[in-house]
């Protein structure tokens, strides 16, 4: 009798604990979950530095990783903007995040015209280069869109049309959310601290 109700008592405790663990909340995300997680496709190109930046040396970072060019004038310079609130914002924490454009405009984005960009929004952020046989792989495996758009008039001037969400990679290299362009800096910080959590 008394083995059985010992018995008892370890079931009730087991069962107990997988009640706690079924009402532990799950983190809550503002940007777009990618369910279920997969591992971000791994990928090596040139820095503002001309360093190689290969995307698998960042575990333990979580990464933001947004594809667009310097010579926009309207949705990368907004996202960089709002990427130094979101790097201010989270403090001493920002030693955790990547933050790192990849070129949609190989032939204008030089790593020169890269390190002289991204010191007009951080230090710490990194711009991507590559020749395009190298970038497009990585366009394809993310799914991003690129075309160049000739300018009116003809010349040599053009704009190109592109994705603008950032995708989210966690510190085990995990692509989990997609941010849409205009998330608010205080969304980001939010999600950023989840993921590091």
């Amino acid at each position: 009798m008394a083995m059985l109700s010992r018995r008892i008592a370890v079931m009730a405790a087991f069962f107990c604990c997988l009640v706690l663990l079924a009402c532990e909340p799950s983190p809550s995300f503002y940007g777009d979950v990618v369910d279920p997680p997969r591992p971000a496709p791994d990928f090596a190109l040139t820095d503002q530095y001309r360093n190689t930046f290969r995307l698998s040396d960042q575990r333990g970072k979580v990464v933001l990783l947004f594809f667009c060019y310097t010579s926009s004038t309207d949705v990368c310079p907004a996202t960089l903007r709002a990427w130094r609130q979101v790097h201010d914002a989270l403090g001493a924490d920002a030693a955790a995040v990547r933050f790192v454009l990849v070129t949609v405009d190989p032939r204008r984005d030089a790593p020169e015209r890269l390190l002289e960009h991204m010191a007009l929004f951080s230090p710490d952020f990194i711009g991507l280069t590559g020749e395009l046989e190298e970038l497009e792989p990585v366009y394809q495996a993310y799914g991003v869109y690129r075309e160049e758009i000739p300018r009116p008039g003809g010349g040599d001037g053009y704009r190109i049309s592109h994705t603008a969400s950032v995708y989210v990679i966690d510190p085990d290299g995990y692509w989990r959310l997609h941010h849409i362009f205009g998330t608010p800096p205080e969304e980001i910080v939010h999600d950023l601290q989840q993921l590091m959590d």
